[in-house]
């Protein structure tokens, strides 16, 4: 089968940095599904990999997370999906990636794919709506439909991750969504996926919390530039609050939390699949559930238009835009012809 693949970790300017490979079509075995894969998208993630992580032994690595595609096989232990099934999900990082025209993953990582969007569309939401959902509700324990509950801060509202919080948010829960962005376009964009305010975060929260009429948030999502906003977001933090993170910052000291009696959380959405939790299969539910609340038109993918066919080149410049930081929307490839 067709794959790219990478046996040193190299920068992009090396043209083996990513190469189109040929590697033998694996087989499903146990609770695993093997797909055929019809679209992919590219995350941040995908390009930190790709300079961290090299092969086992003479081994080519597979990079790739996001994808959708069509069930082609199941193992012996497979219960919740069959062969000619329409699916999305985010894989494994600890397992070869989505960029091969066959992957196998366990199913019960696996969502069904919204009926309403095309493969490439389906492709853009699950490694974003699996973080957020997560961050939301495992890690916040924000209660579902209520009718109050405070404010969320989302710092970095217009990225991936912020712009399926802000809608889970808005449309699951009674918060007041408060998300940050600091120019015109992705404020607006902030405020057409359901926020209720938008600030700047290159300037004070306290500030703009009292432009807004907000006294505090009970939850802050740092979804970017943590380190930077670090102290910013816990003037603004309601005492006994939450604070979670998905970025790398180099070393963050939890002391200055002390005082608000709040809580640090990091939400990592492969630790699941990584450990093989026994609560694996939560991940497959809310799939389930991103997908019935995008056919019935609460939530809206960030995909943008398919930047073209799944090859070496493509990913390239698709890793390269990740690494620019100007990336917009969520960055999808088709098939591999």
């Amino acid at each position: 089968m067709k794959a790219v693949g990478y046996r040193t970790s190299l920068p992009l300017s090396d043209e083996q940095s990513l190469v189109d490979i040929d590697v033998p079509t694996p087989q499903a075995t146990g609770r695993d599904l093997l797909v055929e894969v019809r679209a992919v998208s590219v995350n941040p993630v995908d390009a930190k990999v790709r300079m961290r992580s090299g092969p086992v032994g003479d081994e080519y690595k597979i990079l790739g997370y996001d994808a959708s595609g069509i069930v082609k096989s199941t193992g012996s232990d497979c219960t919740l999906f069959k062969p000619g099934d329409e699916v999305f999900y985010a894989g494994s990082i600890a397992r070869q990636g989505t960029n091969s025209e066959f992957h196998l993953v366990d199913e019960r990582i696996v969502g069904k794919k919204p009926k309403s969007l095309n493969f490439a569309q389906s492709a853009a939401l699950p490694l974003t709506s699996i973080t957020a959902w997560e961050l939301l509700f495992d890690r916040f324990a924000v209660p579902r439909d209520s009718a109050g509950g405070g404010a969320i801060l989302i710092i970095g509202g217009a990225g991936g991750v912020g712009s399926i919080l802000i809608q889970l948010a808005r449309r699951l829960t009674g918060l007041n969504v408060i998300a940050t962005a600091s120019r015109p376009e992705t404020a607006e964009w902030c405020k057409e996926l359901g926020a209720h305010h938008v600030i700047d975060h290159f300037k004070a929260f306290t500030a703009e919390f009292k432009r807004i009429g907000v006294n505090s948030a009970e939850y802050i999502a740092s979804l970017t530039g943590t380190a930077q906003h670090y102290a910013n977001l816990i003037e603004v933090l309601t005492p006994q609050g939450k604070v979670g993170i998905i970025d790398d910052p180099e070393t963050l000291d939890a002391k200055p939390l002390k005082d608000k009696c709040a809580s640090l959380h990091w939400e990592f959405m492969f630790a699941r699949s990584l450990y093989r939790t026994p609560d694996m299969i939560a991940q497959h539910e809310l799939l389930n559930e991103v997908a019935d609340l995008v056919d019935a038109g609460l939530i809206r993918t960030t995909a943008n238009e398919p930047f073209g066919i799944i090859n070496a080149a493509n990913l390239k410049e698709l890793h390269a835009l990740i690494e620019s930081g100007k990336a917009k929307g969520k960055l999808v490839l088709e098939s591999f012809s």
